[in-house]
């Protein structure tokens, strides 16, 4: 995420300014932000904004969403969930909850009451409080006392102790370890413990997580959530994969999953559901870099700059005939990464594509594709309908988790699958 030369934030200084998207409309205004208390020395975490929208409808945007904070206003992308915000155990409102707070000034065990909270972003690109404005008590009836601005290790009281929540210094840990690590661990605990492992990581971290185990771990943690939490969890996950989770579910409980999650977000899983686990459908997410012909290489790259995307979704963007959302418009062609780079910023991308790169079809069997990404050293490859409707793209990455043996990600062996689809 971006914010402009805003290096700091301080979040109640955001209560009310408006919330655009990318178009310039307006989504609603902010009304709180959300932090997650952690154990000991560990700052809070920023997680998300609360966020007014038509008919004093509040709904929560994760800070994934969030593309921008700058003169006064927030920029979010993509689609954001219109159900209603539920605040829940582990999160604190700091409007509403840390304002007027009472903590501790380590050095003079002065109490000091919180005015205002100041957020960073890491190098992992989550949002940590680093600093609080404070203000010391007052000399008299009618004096105030001095505010001042102290940074995160000078202070104590916003904290959780081991005992108040179990899982919480294990979750500290996990903080700075990359979702497949996070997955490694989580297979060496007991199920009880697993349960509330999962249940403190917040819905995309734990997406990430659910994404890199395996098939009965996954299932029995998303089980084990509450029916909206999966839901909201199914949501942050890449479709090809929230579509094979559902797959493992019992038929009763992955339609009411299906029922509970965003429309769009639901059919899009449907969809992938149609096709054969182990063919280019089956593989493919739904959720590519699209354009339409008039998009300029300077559009494109933007769009290739989201540090969401995999480096395989990065490394082309399509070109389709509006809509552009899938299944799209008509399918003209690919645009790769290093061409774009090599053009001024106005080119339009009509001009670029490639039309060598023959997509291939939704019914394509594994052995099909993995000989096009050979053939012509590809990392990502469009799938097109009868129509020529952009569908999605197969990435390298589920090529080879789909040839590699089922169990893969529980030994460590050399073997490799003998390949589904032929």
């Amino acid at each position: 995420m971006t914010t402009g030369a805003a290096t700091r934030v301080f979040l109640a200084r955001l209560a009310g300014i408006g919330v655009f998207d990318p178009n310039g409309d307006q989504v609603g205004k902010v009304r709180d932000a959300i932090v997650v208390l952690r154990i000991g020395g560990n700052p809070p975490r920023l997680t998300g904004l609360v966020v007014e929208v038509g008919s004093r409808r509040r709904i929560f945007v994760p800070m994934t969403k969030v593309t921008a904070i700058d003169a006064g206003q927030v920029i979010v992308t993509g689609t954001v969930n219109l159900r209603r915000f539920e605040q829940r155990s582990n999160e604190t409102l700091v409007t509403a909850e840390l304002l007027d707070r009472s903590v501790t000034l380590v050095e003079s065990e002065q109490i000091v009451s919180v005015l205002d909270v100041a957020v960073e972003q890491s190098r992992s690109r989550d949002w940590f409080v680093t600093q609080l404005f404070v203000r010391r008590p007052g000399g008299g009836l009618r004096r105030r006392g001095e505010s001042i601005i102290v940074d995160w290790e000078d202070i104590r009281g916003l904290s959780l102790a081991v005992e108040d929540q179990p899982a919480e210094q294990l979750l500290s840990r996990l903080d700075s370890m990359r979702a497949a690590d996070v997955a490694d661990v989580l297979q060496d605990l007991s199920p009880k413990r697993r349960i509330e492992v999962a249940r403190g990581l917040d819905d995309e971290r734990l997406a990430d997580v659910l994404e890199e185990l395996p098939e009965d771990d996954r299932t029995q943690i998303l089980m084990m959530l509450e029916a909206e939490r999966a839901a909201d969890v199914l949501e942050e996950m890449d479709p090809d994969d929230a579509a094979d989770l559902i797959s493992e579910l019992p038929p009763a409980q992955a339609a009411d999953l299906l029922q509970r999650m965003e429309p769009d977000e639901a059919d899009d899983i449907r969809r992938l559901l149609s096709y054969d686990d182990f063919s280019a459908g089956g593989m493919m997410t739904t959720e590519p870099i699209v354009l339409s012909p008039d998009a300029t290489v300077a559009d494109a790259l933007a769009r290739i700059r989201n540090p969401d995307l995999s480096p395989a979704l990065a490394s082309q963007v399509y070109v389709t005939r509006p809509p552009t959302e899938t299944p799209t418009g008509r399918y003209l062609g690919a645009c790769h990464f290093q061409e774009l780079l090599r053009e001024p910023p106005g080119t339009l991308v009509s001009a670029l594509v490639d039309k060598n790169l023959q997509p291939v079809r939704p019914e394509a069997p594994l052995g099909e594709v993995t000989r096009n990404f050979a053939a012509y050293n590809l990392v990502a490859l469009p799938v097109v309908d009868v129509n020529n409707h952009l569908l999605g793209a197969v990435t390298i990455d589920d090529v080879i988790d789909h040839m590699l043996p089922e169990d893969w990600r529980e030994n460590d062996e050399d073997s490799v699958g003998q390949g589904h689809g032929d």
